[in-house]
């Protein structure tokens, strides 16, 4: 019997469950090593941006520091070039009072020196009497006024004094100073740029030693850096991501950055959740399709299986009716003749619900309370007199539409069930109550019970405790209530040792 049923399939429960159990594990293998390599990709990318920031940072420093040198260079320059030109001063003063032609020619030596300097000499009136480098543009004017005002307004003029009189020496940086300084200033932001925008993608600050003032920050959109509530709920929120890094500013002194993931790294780490979340419709979404085509091949097999019992069952069946025939005409008894008759009866209803499986059967409105009783007596003539049976009803006749034969097939699996699990003693009590939309029939037994984590699997096809079960009779039951009579069929209550009961509800 073991052989046939694993020839027929039936006994692959605890198979398919290892084999669920096995595939489960492998999912969740596939799971955990997507989330750990996920979680070493963002490590890894946390760590380069860190890195960046790092870069960025020093960077800032460095900026700071450069322009820092390079102002006081330039300042060191402006400061030669006014020294030269109060020299020139000196020298326009000492003209009058050459004492020899050598002085004369050494202190015209010292004027025609300057070769750079844009320099204006002008006396009291603002009237333009000497000039030296100056540009085209302002060659020929002879007062200090207008855009040669301007031009020549960057710096207080350097008096001297000719006689009674006082003239003044105006001049501007040269332009060897000015070129100078714009490409310096062109290189350190274009050494700026570049390092900002190798960490373009990463929101940063730059705040005071205190951690309150805003020095500065980049790739942050919709900050009011005069709103101090929202400075520092932006650094307490940065701080609690990543730690700060600590650089020298010029100015400020101890300053610190603060930074927080990019939008790369924040989509990275939530991916897998939503690559598990699509995986996993898509693994609920394959499992029902697989689950209906499974039950279409079933209900197929169950179909084909049903009509091809029903036609083995019609051929000897017709035959013992025409035996029952020839005994009535060689005068066997009738108390014989009546106990083959009902035998025959018998199999008629066996080969007739074998030919309704896959068909819809006919609902017919009936008595139910009648319909159980002679179930009952019928079980009663087959089952030993150490079972008892009772049925208690809420009412004398309850009417629903049923299928008296396909029904009365449910109610045998279960009886049949019920007296195996009281190893052929006990008690059996089916009990109805009439409802306002359903009818419902509980059958207790007093046997051995189910545990509850088998409520759900006794149901399933081929599960069965019994060394000689074929594990059918449960599932086709449910079948028959819930596909063809669109009831409900479940264990209400059970417990080892204590019995069980299984309802049955009957839509009206």
């Amino acid at each position: 019997m073991n052989l046939l049923r694993e020839i027929t399939g039936f006994d692959l429960s605890a198979r398919k469950q290892r084999w669920k159990l096995l595939l489960l594990l492998f999912a969740a293998m596939i799971v955990a090593a997507s989330l750990y390599y996920t979680d070493i990709l963002v490590k890894k990318l946390t760590l380069d941006e860190r890195q960046k920031v790092e870069l960025w940072a020093d960077a800032v420093q460095k900026r700071a520091s450069l322009v820092k040198y390079t102002e006081e260079f330039f300042e060191n320059i402006r400061e030669e070039e006014r020294k030269r030109v109060e020299l020139q001063a000196k020298v326009h003063r000492r003209l009058n009072y050459a004492e020899s032609s050598g002085e004369l020619n050494f202190i015209i030596e010292v004027l025609g020196s300057n070769t750079t300097i844009p320099v204006l000499l002008v006396d009291e009136d603002g009237v333009v009497y000497n000039s030296m480098n100056l540009d085209e543009r302002f060659r020929g004017q002879r007062r200090l006024e207008g855009e040669l005002w301007e031009y020549f307004s960057d710096y207080p003029p350097i008096p001297f004094a000719v006689g009674r009189t006082t003239q003044y020496i105006y001049y501007r940086d040269s332009k060897l100073f000015t070129d100078l300084k714009d490409v310096l200033d062109d290189l350190v932001d274009s050494f700026i740029s570049d390092i900002v925008v190798s960490s373009a993608n990463i929101p940063v600050l730059v705040v005071d030693s205190t951690r309150q003032q805003l020095i500065d920050y980049g790739n942050i959109n919709d900050l009011d850096r005069d709103d101090p509530r929202a400075v520092a709920s932006l650094i307490q929120s940065m701080s609690e991501k990543n730690p700060p890094i600590t650089i020298e500013l010029p100015t400020y002194g101890k300053a610190y950055v603060y930074y927080t993931n990019s939008f790369l790294v924040t989509q990275l780490r939530y991916y897998p959740i939503a690559q598990l979340m699509v995986i996993g419709i898509f693994l609920l979404v394959s499992y029902v399709l697989f689950s209906l085509a499974r039950n279409a091949e079933q209900n197929m097999v169950w179909v084909g299986m049903s009509k091809e019992t029903a036609h083995q069952l019609g051929t000897p069946l017709s035959s013992l009716m025409g035996w029952v025939e020839l005994l009535k005409a060689k005068g066997v008894d009738d108390e014989t003749i009546r106990e083959i008759q009902k035998d025959l009866n018998r199999l008629e209803d066996i080969t007739e619900r074998f030919s309704k499986i896959g068909s819809a059967p006919s609902l017919v409105e009936q008595d139910l309370v009648g319909s159980v009783q002679e179930i009952i007596k019928y079980m009663k003539m087959r089952t030993s007199n150490k079972v008892h049976m009772v049925v208690v009803s809420s009412d004398s006749r309850i009417m629903v539409p049923f299928n008296a034969n396909l029904f009365g097939w449910v109610i045998e699996n279960i009886i049949k069930n019920a007296v195996d699990a009281m190893d052929g003693k006990g008690d059996i009590a089916l009990e109805l109550s009439d409802g306002e939309k359903q009818v419902i029939l509980d059958i207790s037994d007093t046997g051995k019970g189910i545990p509850p984590s088998k409520f759900r699997a006794i149901f399933k096809t081929g599960y069965t405790s019994k060394k000689r079960g074929w594990g059918l009779g449960l599932s086709l039951s449910k079948r028959i209530i819930e596909s063809y009579h669109n009831g409900k069929l479940f264990v209400k209550e059970s417990a080892p040792g204590r019995g069980t009961t299984f309802r049955i509800i009957l839509r009206k």
